[in-house]
């Protein structure tokens, strides 16, 4: 992702919730952001087999 797209994706989530957004924030956050979307496409690039099941859910 570009840092056009990045920047796109700062405002508009910045805008929705609320919060201040300080120029020399900026470049920091888009790092950070490029990191996690970097992580996130690893995990949606695993693909399992259908016969795995999910890991059950415990609720107290």
């Amino acid at each position: 992702m570009d840092e056009t797209a990045l920047d796109a994706l700062i405002d508009t989530g910045t805008a929705l919730l609320g919060i201040e957004m300080k120029p020399e924030w900026r470049q920091a956050v888009r790092m950070h952001l490029a990191i996690s979307l970097g992580h996130a496409a690893t995990v949606l690039e695993l693909r399992l087999d259908d016969h795995l099941d999910p890991a059950p859910v415990f609720r107290a």
